[in-house]
Formats: structure tokens, C-alpha cells, sequence
């Protein structure tokens, strides 16, 4: 598929909201379940690397490390084939993530429990709440059949600088992409808890 044939991305709508805590850290979070198959991921995820490269910071989110990583540009392709979806930037690298069924060869089929484990088993739009439940972070996350993370991205955040600073002062024109997506995606228009919030180290 070029990357100029994108599928219809489009979820149900509306999505409902879930409030959800993080059992690690004691702090809660909306989130938005996303469809896992394979047409939608392609479509949601070429429309923000194609479209949106230059916003996003990105990488897998595991216990022990985190890959905060910026785009080196617009892909110069992305390509989906047996499962697997890819960018590549050339001399920038590339990553791939599997957002179907992997089959394999003929000679080497891929094993059943290994395919229901490569392929998504859950993705979302989530929004991170401080203490005091005001919003600090949003992004969108994916986690394969064995509930292992796959990717996250983060959106811009009002908190910090393109530079990946902490602001001086919140910049709420950086949560457009994030209302953007919401509403596209979810069918949420923005619910004016995104701008409560004052920054990291206060909730």
C-alpha cells in the first residue's frame, strides 16, 4: 500500500471515556479504547507519522527504560506487509511494529500463540492526570497480545518546549493536535480539562 492509499481511520462513535489508575504510581488516567484491527492502526498511525512527524515524540514505555525519540523528518515510506507496519527515514532508520497477523512463510509459518502475541491486543488515547487530577500528559499507546508495550507517543504537551524543556509558562496551542485526534478518533470535542492543569511538580 503507498503511502498515499490510506484506509478509512475512523472509529465508532462516540467512544466512551475510562478512568483508569495506575497501580505503579498511584495516579489516574482517562482513556479511549482505539480498534486493534489491522486497517484502522495503519490508517491512525500513517496520519501522524505523514502528517503530523514533526509533533511527536515516540518509543516504547517498558519498567526499567523509556524511549522518548523524535522524527528525523517525514518518512521517506512507510509499508505494511505480512502484519508488519514500517517507517523508514533512510539514513535515519527505521522501526517496525506488527499490526496484524504475521503468517510467515510457507516453509517457516509463523506459530499460532506466536502470532496472537505479535499482534495488538489493546490500543488507546490516553490522557495523564497529576494528583490533583488536572491533565500533565497525552499521547496514544499499543500493546501487543501478551499485554507487552509496543509503542507509545506522546502529543505536544503545553509544559514543554519543542527544545524539550520545562515552559515557563503553559503554551495551550500545543494541545491541538491532542483535540484534533480526540475528536477524530473518538468523536470527543475538547471538555476544557486540558488547560486546568499547571505543570509537572504541582499535583
Amino acid at each position: 500500500m503507498s503511502t498515499t492509499e490510506q484506509p478509512s481511520a475512523q472509529a465508532p462513535r462516540p467512544t466512551p471515556m475510562a478512568t483508569v489508575t495506575d497501580h505503579a504510581t498511584g495516579r489516574q488516567e482517562h482513556v479511549w479504547s482505539l480498534p486493534v484491527d489491522e486497517a484502522f492502526l495503519d490508517g491512525f498511525l500513517r496520519h501522524l507519522f505523514e502528517t503530523h512527524h514533526d509533533k511527536l515524540t515516540f518509543g516504547p514505555m517498558i519498567q526499567g527504560a523509556a524511549y522518548e525519540m523524535k522524527a528525523p523528518g517525514k518518512p521517506k515510506r512507510i509499508t505494511l506487509g505480512d502484519g508488519y507496519w514500517t517507517v523508514f527515514w533512510h539514513g535515519g532508520g527505521h522501526f517496525h511494529l506488527c499490526l496484524g497477523t504475521n503468517y510467515g512463510t510457507p516453509d517457516h509459518p509463523t506459530p499460532p500463540a506466536l502470532i496472537a502475541k505479535r499482534r495488538p491486543g489493546r490500543a488507546e488515547l490516553f490522557r495523564g492526570l497529576d494528583r490533583a487530577g488536572h491533565p500533565v500528559t497525552w499521547g496514544f499507546r499499543m500493546f501487543n497480545g501478551d499485554k507487552d508495550p509496543q509503542i507509545t507517543i506522546f502529543f505536544p504537551n503545553p509544559f514543554i518546549t519543542d527544545e524539550d524543556e520545562i515552559a515557563a509558562a503553559p503554551d495551550w496551542s500545543r494541545l491541538a493536535l491532542w483535540h484534533e485526534i480526540l475528536e477524530r478518533y473518538t468523536g470527543h470535542a475538547p471538555d476544557g480539562l486540558d488547560t486546568t492543569g499547571k505543570g509537572f511538580g504541582h499535583g
